[in-house]
This record gives structure tokens, C-alpha cells and sequence, in this order.
């Protein structure tokens, strides 16, 4: 029987917190009581639960109150009043075998610092829409070709839509395909098909390199690209099908040949030299990762937050604004933005650009790039979530990637280790559980980016690649396709082989290959479209708790639960035995039914047990349990 679901238990979706409004994942208002709701099975021994919260700085004890027993399951109630913004609790597990501590991380028998602590946070929550969507990421220059402009710019290396990638420096950098907005416009009904929520676009300022991360100007749209008419056409005709769309801003350095940069190198007594962190005007001056052609930004300077992000008349919300209506930000580099050696405006970075595009739009969503631990940025009013690498893509890379193949993601030296499915699960609770839920509800997901290898490249087989499409669309987050991975872009080896000195990034960024019909895997983009459709119906997927209910080396079985609905999600990366679950602490009563969603048979709960059958190979499967029991945690007014 698996031991993982004999653990008590208390998630952050509404199934376990009821916030005075209803809304699971918003924000209390300080005085005001959320009731939290925890799950302990007779099986763990424990017998009385008390909630410990950190009031003005002290540890305060409640007792929670049983409020239904069930043959399997005790579930008990306590209520926390919101004395300041940021709240943390942790509950105290009593029985006759002794104590123990249920965290963010999970049941632990000893004592433990706040680190892993349940957060509830009273600042203004993100937007709601954010939950419930699948995002798909499009680097302009790769996704699709209209023509829109033949004016090259005079930096570039033209290359025709099926030329191999110049994986060697500088052409790596200057090679350019002319993928524009008009392009993308032109390709919706594969995103329509797709099923997907909204498009995240990197970089569409004008730049001398194809990532268009070294902006030369914040004021237009790359006219090669389509200029503003086009940015604005493509956002009306995705607003229009009831898609959103997410901008790229850099806000810790511009290009170096930006119209600021090149005044602050002509007239150190100039305005803009304040924008900079020179360590010898003109020519040294501090850069992301020492590369001259991006400068970093000094946030200190009043005039710069004033024309970067902060207030109406800034870059940040001139694009929320008509005619662009984007729907939000995705933040580049958003971990090192106003961090330099001494100096650490970061927070304050974070507010300023929160109240600005709140001013412009509420509902506007402002991502952070962060490749590692985001923990002290997504406290109080911090970023609406990250980009999950530390969370999600590096422990999936781990698990379901080919063991034949080294692959390094982001920054450490080191490939990725292969390592058991304990060990992985582990690693996502030690991640997530340090994290307010609403944070962990609204970070992105990905299998990979522009940044990274080609899914299709690290997991090899197809088999796994469907396994991570099946975790990436069921699990909790906001889950971002990488365009491409939807039909295996790179399984047959193609763009790996165009060069081995290239980075994993360059590589990556292969263009789409609509008139290459045999590089179209059919039968992942099928599996992809079913995921997101599956994903779309089901309130458990988008906004359903997690728990693990059953780990071992080559298995991991999860519940999402909602109060709406429960779903079970078996992940295999080789053959596997059967998995024997307790039918009645997941309170299923005999005869009751699982049905199935994909991959497998339907359920049904029998002697007490529910047997989630063997398999043969890697798999992905995914059933509909029956509602609990229990009833939702009702809210203290």
C-alpha cells in the first residue's frame, strides 16, 4: 500500500484554505479569518492537530477542532486571523507515538525553522485569469515569416527559412530568418487548434542581435518585425479569439546601443550617465555577465525608473495601454534587476513595476525570469510567480531525460544528474514548499525555452516526451509550450546536429517548419492538444492542491484536489508493477468509479483498494476520481 497517502495532509487550494471571499489562492485583508482544513488518516497515529502561526513576530498555538471522522480519515478545522501582510503557520501532529510537524515540504519528525512555513499573503493578489491558462512561448524571429518588411537591418546575416542554424559566434548572434508579428497573426488557428490561453513573446524591440535582448530602443516595435501596427494587429487579433499575450521588458540593462547608452558615454555630466554603473567613463562600466553590449542599468536614478517602469508615461505601461493592450510582463533577468554588488533595490524595483501596471490594467500578470531559488523575491508584494526551472524543468530533466545524452541546463557546469523518482518529488516539495501557494499557482512550468535544450532533444525517445507533456499540463502551475514541442521539433535529431560548438540556447531556436510536414510529429501534437483540452475542463488541473500519493524510483502518482472535482495522475519513465492505493482514505467507497481521461482504463475502488494496473513502458495517465466527501472548508466571516 503506498505510504505516501497514509500522511496527513493540507494543500493551498480551496479544498484546505477558504479565504473570506471564496477565492482560493487571493488575498486575505488584514482581520480578516481564513479557515484552514487538514487531513489525517487513522493510518499515521496522530490524533490531535494544533496550528501554529507567527503573530508580531511569536509563535501562537490553536487547537484545531475535529469536525468529521470518517472510517479512514480524521479531518480537522482551525481558523487564522491575518495580523499583517505576510502570514506563516505550520500545524504540530500529536499522537501516542509522539509529535511531528506537517510543512510546505511535507511531514517532518523533528523540530524545523520557519523556512518551509504555509504562507498566506494580504497584498494585492495576481490577476485571476492567470490560473486557469496555457501559455505558448514564440521567439519571433523562428515562429513564422510574413514578409512585412524587406529592409533588413544592416547587422544581420539573412538566412532562408530551412537554412542549417549558425551555431558559431558572432553569426549565432546575427543570423536572422525574418520571423515577424505578421507571421504569427497569420499562424493563430495553430494556436486556436492548439487550444492554448495566450502567447508569451520574447523580445520586439529593435536590437543588433536576433534575440532582441540588447534593445537599441524601448520607444517602437522592431519595424523588421512589423513595428508597433504590427504589435498592435497581433494583439487585437488574439484578444479577439479570447487570447492573451505576454510582453518581454528588460529592466537590468539595454543595449549598448541604445540611445541612452551611447549619451551616457558622450557627456558623463549627461542625464542618461546616471542610468549606468560606470567604473571608468566611457568605456568600463558594469554589464550582464561582463557582456559590453549589455549594459546594466543603475536603479538608484530617479529619471530612469521614471522612463523604464515607473508611472503612466513609462515603457512598462505605455505597452499595457492602447493601442498594444498587452496582458502583461515577462521580466528578463528579473533576479539580477536592481542588484549590483552593495546595492539592492530589488524590492523596491518590484513594487514601483507592480503599482504602475496595476494603474494601467488590474489584471495585468508580471512574470519574473529566475533561474534558481526565487524564495526571498515572491514574498509580500513580490513577483505574481517565476519561471520554474528550479521547481519544475530541472527536476523533470532529472527524471524523465535520456540517460545517454549530457545535458546541462542554465547556468552550473555540471550536467543533470538521472535520479529516482523520490529523490525528484523531494526536491519540488524542498522547492515549492518554501512558497506562498499563490506564487507557486501562478510560476510558469516549462519542458524548456528559448534558453534551454530542445525537450524533444533531452527526454530522446517519445515515449518520455509524452510523459513530460502529461506531467507539464497536469501539474500546478501555469504551463508554457515552447513553440515547437507541440509536433517534437528537434526529435530527429536535426537541429542538434547542425553544429556541436553552439549553445544549447542557439541550437534551440530552430525555426518552425511549416512546409516540412515530415518533421511533424502527429502523434505528440495530438497528445498535446487532448492535454490542454483535459487540462482546460478540469478546475483540479488549473487550481486543484497537490498531493503525492505514491513515489518510488520509476513511478510518481499524484492528486490534484479540488473542491469541484479530484484528479489522479500516474507518471511511469519504464515498465512498472501495479500501484495499490487506500481506496477509503481517498474516500472512495466501494464500487465507486475513476474515470479515465487518458492512457488507461477506468477505476473502480474495490476491497478497499484502488490498483492502478502495471505497464510496460514510460506512460502518462490521467483519471477523474469522484468529489470528496468532505465538504469545502467554509470561511469564517
Amino acid at each position: 500500500m503506498a505510504e505516501e497517502l497514509l500522511a496527513p495532509h493540507h494543500g493551498g487550494s480551496a479544498a484546505h484554505v477558504a479565504t473570506p471571499d471564496g477565492v482560493a489562492a487571493a488575498s486575505p485583508a488584514i482581520g480578516s479569518r481564513t479557515t484552514l482544513r487538514v487531513e489525517v488518516p487513522h493510518a499515521s497515529g496522530f490524533e490531535a492537530v494544533h496550528l501554529r502561526s507567527v503573530e508580531d513576530g511569536e509563535p501562537v498555538y490553536r487547537r484545531a477542532r475535529r469536525v468529521h471522522r470518517s472510517r479512514a480519515v480524521d479531518l480537522y478545522e482551525v481558523e487564522l486571523t491575518q495580523v499583517s501582510q505576510a502570514m506563516s503557520y505550520r500545524f504540530q501532529l500529536d499522537g501516542p507515538r509522539g509529535d511531528a510537524w506537517l510543512t510546505g515540504r511535507g511531514v517532518v519528525p523533528h523540530d524545523v525553522p520557519d523556512t518551509w512555513d504555509f504562507q498566506l499573503l494580504a497584498s494585492p493578489p495576481p490577476p485571476s485569469w492567470v490560473a486557469d491558462a496555457t501559455l505558448y512561448q514564440i521567439f519571433p524571429d523562428r515562429f513564422a515569416r510574413s514578409g512585412a518588411s524587406q529592409d533588413w537591418p544592416d547587422w544581420a546575416q539573412p538566412a532562408a527559412w530551412t537554412d542549417p542554424i549558425a551555431t558559431d559566434p558572432p553569426s549565432s548572434m546575427y543570423q536572422l530568418y525574418g520571423g515577424d508579428l505578421p507571421g504569427i497573426a497569420e499562424r493563430l488557428e495553430h494556436l486556436l487548434h492548439l487550444g492554448v490561453d495566450g502567447v508569451y513573446l520574447t523580445p520586439v524591440f529593435p536590437s543588433i542581435q536576433n534575440h532582441r535582448y540588447a534593445a537599441s530602443s524601448f520607444d517602437e516595435v522592431d519595424p523588421f518585425l512589423g513595428g508597433d501596427a504590427g504589435l498592435a494587429a497581433l494583439s487585437a487579433a488574439l484578444h479577439e479569439r479570447g487570447l492573451r499575450l505576454l510582453g518581454d521588458l528588460t529592466l537590468n540593462h539595454s543595449g549598448s546601443t541604445h540611445p541612452w547608452f551611447l549619451a551616457a558615454q558622450a557627456d558623463v555630466a549627461s542625464v542618461e550617465a546616471g542610468f549606468y554603473v560606470f567604473d571608468e567613463h566611457p568605456h568600463r562600466y558594469q554589464a550582464w555577465h561582463g557582456v559590453p553590449t549589455l549594459p546594466k542599468f543603475d536603479h538608484r536614478d530617479p529619471e530612469l525608473r521614471r522612463r523604464l517602469y515607473e508611472g503612466a508615461t513609462s515603457v512598462a505601461a505605455r505597452y499595457l495601454a492602447a493601442p498594444f493592450h498587452l496582458d502583461g510582463w515577462r521580466i528578463d533577468a528579473a533576479n539580477m534587476a536592481g542588484r549590483q554588488g552593495a546595492v539592492d533595490l530589488s524590492a523596491e524595483l518590484r513594487t514601483r513595476l507592480l503599482t504602475t501596471c496595476r494603474g494601467v490594467r488590474h489584471d495585468a500578470y508580471v512574470l519574473a525570469e529566475h533561474c534558481h531559488d526565487a524564495n526571498a523575491d515572491l514574498k509580500a508584494d513580490g513577483w505574481h510567480g517565476t519561471m520554474d526551472y528550479t521547481g519544475f524543468t530541472r527536476p523533470v530533466w532529472s527524471w524523465l531525460g535520456d540517460p545517454e545524452r549530457e545535458v546541462r541546463l542554465l547556468g552550473p557546469p555540471a550536467p543533470v544528474r538521472s535520479l529516482p523518482g523520490t529523490t525528484v518529488a523531494h526536491v519540488m516539495d524542498l522547492v515549492r514548499g518554501q512558497l506562498p501557494w499563490r506564487s507557486v499557482l501562478h510560476s510558469m512550468t516549462m519542458l524548456g525555452s528559448h534558453d534551454t535544450a530542445r525537450w524533444a532533444h533531452v527526454a530522446g525517445d517519445q515515449a518520455r516526451r509524452h510523459v513530460g507533456l502529461t506531467w507539464l499540463l497536469t501539474f500546478v502551475g501555469v504551463p508554457s509550450l515552447f513553440y515547437g514541442d507541440e509536433i517534437g521539433l528537434g526529435a530527429d535529431g536535426t537541429i542538434e546536429k547542425t553544429g556541436s560548438r553552439g549553445a544549447p540556447d542557439v541550437v534551440t531556436r530552430a525555426p518552425m517548419p511549416w512546409d516540412q510536414p515530415d518533421r511533424w510529429d502527429r502523434a505528440t501534437l495530438e497528445l498535446t492538444r487532448r492535454l490542454v483540452a483535459i487540462r482546460r475542463s478540469s478546475p483540479a488541473l488549473r487550481r486543484g492542491g497537490l498531493r503525492w500519493v505514491h513515489l518510488d524510483d520509476d513511478v510518481l502518482v499524484y492528486l490534484r484536489d479540488h473542491p469541484q472535482e479530484r484528479v489522479l495522475i500516474a507518471l511511469t519513465r519504464s515498465a512498472a508493477g501495479e500501484v495499490v492505493l487506500d481506496a477509503e482514505v481517498l474516500g472512495l467507497v466501494t464500487g465507486a468509479h475513476a474515470e479515465s481521461l487518458l492512457g488507461g482504463q477506468d477505476l473502480v475502488a474495490a476491497a478497499g483498494t484502488l490498483r492502478v494496473p502495471a505497464v510496460d513502458g514510460p506512460s502518462g495517465r490521467v483519471w477523474r476520481l469522484p468529489a470528496s466527501g468532505f465538504a469545502p472548508a467554509a470561511a469564517t466571516p
